[in-house]
């Protein structure tokens, strides 16, 4: 076990890594000498300055301390102030730009993903349930001016809609002296009266109260409580108060209201259409039936009997040698000359032999 030991202490000692070891930290402590001399460095000097003015040696100790420890505690606030609003050092969206704050959202609402779609579209709406929000007035298609309270300070900025489609998405940029954002919200259909909304949000603070709100996370929170009071507005009554259908892309309008409209009315109409000739369809088989029925009994002959009055018909000369009892034979037309004669005429016929005789 020694022996071991040995050969491993003089393995670690003659390895050149080891020796590099020493180098660095050698040169590590001097460098934190250094830094500490020269922080002393002012301290040493408030502390001749205050046994100058006479004060005594424990005094001006304390003063030197005192004065070394305030100036480390505000050079490690300052930088930590620093990198919080993005000033300073490194942040995750490069040097010197702010930090933003991503916020992802999403509610379930109880109404068709249609009616969801349409009340989000109506943005002028918004100030009616959504907390903070003082007026939005709608410029044009793409653009709407929007102004928000908060706290006791009011915020004025300018969004665009970049894309638009109807019952899918909504993606949006905002500009304002405050901060910048960029979102989009999504739709999704759970069910013919169940509709899932996700709200993504990237927001970039500029200002020192956004910046202080981007620390408690206060956006993730607003958001969060505009979903609740947006879900409780459109569920309470039921249906959206309208509706903007058209089509944005790459912030061009590609489609209007009214043409989108007209297409979806069309392509209702079409589709009832089709389904009432489905059904017109499916119950015209039985009059079709019958009329095929009915050609075949017109394709007959006249006078020609169903084939259960033949069946008759070839049954009856077998019992033709036998009649019925309770049947009289048919006496013949001529029945008057072979009627037997009656007894005067009987007489008549034997005297006219006579008669013949006795003129020969």
């Amino acid at each position: 076990m020694a022996d071991t030991l040995g050969r491993l202490k003089d393995d670690i000692v003659r390895n050149p890594a080891t020796d590099r070891l020493k180098d660095e930290l050698r040169n590590y402590v001097q460098a934190r000498a250094t830094h500490a001399i020269s922080g002393l460095g002012s301290g040493l000097a408030k502390g001749a300055q205050s046994l100058s003015e006479g004060k005594s040696p424990g005094q001006a100790l304390m003063k030197a301390g005192t004065s070394q420890l305030k100036d480390s505690l505000k050079e490690s606030l300052k930088e930590k102030v620093k990198g919080v609003f993005g000033k300073g050092g490194k942040s995750r969206s490069g040097g010197g730009k702010s930090k933003s704050v991503t916020v992802v959202e999403d509610i379930d609402v109880g109404v068709p993903v249609r009616e969801a779609y349409d009340q989000w579209t109506q943005f002028q709406e918004f100030s009616t349930f959504a907390k903070g929000v003082v007026s939005v007035e709608k410029a044009d298609d793409t653009s709407s001016n929007w102004k928000v309270k908060v706290a006791k300070s009011t915020r004025s900025w300018r969004a665009n809609v970049t894309e638009q489609v109807a019952d899918e998405r909504i993606s949006w940029t905002t500009e304002g002296a405050k901060g910048t954002v960029k979102g989009v919200v999504t739709f999704h259909p759970l069910g013919d009266n169940l509709t899932r909304v996700l709200l993504v949000l990237e927001y970039f603070p500029k200002g020192l109260f956004e910046k202080t709100g981007n620390i408690w996370r206060a956006q993730g929170r607003r958001a969060r409580l505009d979903l609740k009071l947006y879900r409780k507005f459109i569920m309470m009554r039921g249906e959206a108060t309208d509706g903007w259908r058209g089509e944005i892309r790459d912030g061009e309008v590609v489609r209007d209201h009214e043409t989108a409209v007209e297409e979806e009315e069309r392509e209702q109409a079409e589709a009832e259409e089709a389904e009432e000739a489905e059904e017109t369809g499916g119950g015209a088989d039985e009059p079709d039936e019958a009329a095929e029925a009915e050609d075949e009994y017109e394709e007959e002959p006249e006078g020609a009997e169903p084939e259960e009055y033949d069946e008759e018909y070839e049954e009856e000369p077998e019992a033709a040698g036998e009649p019925d009892e309770a049947e009289e034979p048919e006496e013949p037309e001529d029945a008057e000359a072979y009627e037997e004669p009656e007894e005067g005429s009987e007489e008549e016929l034997e005297e006219e032999p006579r008669t013949a005789a006795a003129r020969r």
